[in-house]
């Protein structure tokens, strides 16, 4: 049975995808599943005119402007491996969310376009990723369009994000004139709309076809060849432990959209992505063959399924076996919890898990008991996972009910849609008035339409603009230090904390008042 549980762990890889907005990174999801046989057909993100939705995107918001704001859950079978993707939101109004998800992935894939190269957000989530010391593979996607020359995309690769980079495969042409790839790791050339066993042309010892082929006439083909060999001799080495050390990412160019080399990518990272890893606790590194069950959770989304209202703590299996039906400790209360109703999913779709292991992310359907980094565990009761990050946040309304009659649908709405961790709640320190605060703007309307569409709650916002958030210590709070440049208020938990007009109120105060110790979150 242990030997049995080992081999089910070591065959999970569990990982990201991240990128800027636009890049392709919801399409090469779609094509991921429909490798793993878990779809039929590829749906685009775009799916607005075409009326097929990428299954991936389930949130009503996401399919009416193309965009994802959630991160969703995929799992499927592909070459003995059991693979978890997590496609996390590309919108930076939602990076806290994807800070969670990548706290809970043990590789991360990053989606590149090769017109743009290295966006804002890819290198803000590069960063994050980096910090956690993951591999990193990485996919330099829509060659079928014109787009900066290879070349110059590996440059930009290690120059803006530090990290050295071993091109898997190389380009043949690009946009109109894209003949295929040169797949150095495989020694083959993957030709571009060819089907069947003639798409693969095989390379022989001097890195040229085997056997003559019309693709060796191309001076793309020819210039295809000299890269390659100043690679060869200028560039880096590869090395499958500077790899995992996440020190070098593997890069692979191909097209989502047409889905050429996305297969040749997968067989790839399925030999190198990482099976699950260690996990620091406040009781040391929990190893992820231990037989004892350990896992946190990640996120909370609510109404997955409108029909029936639910909402899902989302579960990383960090160490041993998950039984349906087992009883487990909630670390947070020291309550025991029977874990009985549970699921994976496909995006929305969803199928009841009777077993699960280290690695696999499973749905546990929640009834208000837990929160956001909660632990849960049969092994010590005290056993607690690293905290996930919570950002402070920056932009501020005051949101209250239209219909007074609705109260009810209201408070319900908010107090579901703060525990999912996009928004954060704040009260007036006398009237209780509800002040909502977020990252971004995004979050705002995302949160209107949920609160309209999911809870019948029209409501009223009300800007009160930027703000800077600091806590303070329950003994120091005075009411007569609150002013409308320093408005004090208290979070959902009724911890103190003062939201600043601007810096320069912030400074004043804390002129005034040196012994009054400020916090932010992160």
């Amino acid at each position: 049975m242990v030997q049995d549980l080992k081999k089910e762990v070591a065959s999970r890889k569990t990982f990201a995808i991240i990128s800027h907005p636009d890049a392709g990174k919801t399409t090469i999801t779609e094509q991921l599943l429909l490798f793993g046989g878990a779809i039929r057909s590829a749906g685009t993100v775009k799916g607005k005119k075409s009326g097929k939705f990428a299954t991936s995107d389930w949130m009503e918001i996401e399919k009416q402007r193309g965009i994802s704001v959630t991160s969703s859950v995929m799992q499927f079978d592909y070459e003995g491996s059991r693979i978890n993707i997590l496609d996390t939101p590309g919108h930076s109004d939602f990076s806290e969310d994807t800070y969670r998800t990548l706290m809970a992935v043990d590789s991360a894939v990053m989606v590149i376009d090769s017109a743009k190269g290295i966006e804002a957000q890819t290198l803000k989530l590069f960063k994050v990723c980096r910090m956690r010391g993951i591999p990193i593979f990485t996919f330099i996607n829509k060659m079928d369009r014109q787009g900066k020359a290879p070349l110059e995309l590996l440059a930009e690769l290690e120059e803006v994000l530090g990290i050295e980079s071993y091109p898997m495969n190389w380009p043949i042409g690009m946009g109109k004139e894209l003949g295929g790839l040169y797949d150095r790791y495989h020694r083959q050339v993957e030709q571009y709309r060819v089907d069947g066993d003639e798409r693969f042309l095989p390379l022989g010892e001097t890195g040229d076809l085997v056997e003559p082929h019309a693709i060796q006439n191309s001076s793309y083909y020819e210039q295809a060849l000299e890269e390659i060999m100043l690679l060869d001799e200028a560039g880096n080495d590869f090395s499958e432990e500077r790899i995992a050390a996440g020190e070098l990412t593997p890069v692979f160019f191909g097209s989502a959209l047409t889905n050429f080399g996305v297969e040749t990518f997968l067989k790839t990272y399925v030999n190198f992505a990482p099976a699950p890893q260690p996990r620091q606790s406040n009781e040391g590194e929990i190893d992820p063959y231990m037989d004892k069950f350990s896992g946190f959770i990640f996120k909370i989304q609510a109404n997955m399924n409108p029909a029936h209202r639910d909402r899902i703590a989302f579960v990383r299996i960090c160490s041993g076996e998950f039984e349906r039906g087992m009883s487990v400790n909630l670390t947070r209360t020291g309550k025991p919890i029977k874990l009985g109703n549970s699921t994976q999913f496909m995006a929305d779709d969803r199928e009841t898990v009777n077993t699960a292991v280290a690695g696999d992310i499973i749905g546990l359907y929640d009834t208000g008991n837990y929160q956001i980094g909660d632990t849960i565990t049969n092994a010590s009761k005290t056993l607690q996972y690293e905290k996930l990050p919570q950002f402070t946040p920056e932009l501020f309304m005051k949101v209250s009910a239209k219909n007074v009659m609705k109260q009810k649908h209201f408070h319900k709405g908010v107090e579901q849609l703060v525990q999912e961790g996009a928004i954060q709640l704040f009260k007036t320190w006398r009237m209780e008035d509800y002040i909502i605060g977020a990252v971004g703007q995004l979050q705002f309307e995302v949160f209107e339409h949920r609160m309209n569409n999911e809870y019948n709650s029209e409501i009223r916002m009300e800007p009160i603009g930027s703000k800077i958030a600091r806590w303070i210590k329950e003994e120091d709070v005075d009411e007569k230090l609150s002013t409308q440049r320093s408005m004090l208020v208290k979070d959902r938990f009724d911890k103190p904390l003062f939201l600043f007009e601007n810096e320069f109120a912030l400074n004043w105060f804390h002129d005034k008042n040196p012994d009054i110790e400020l916090t932010s979150l992160l």
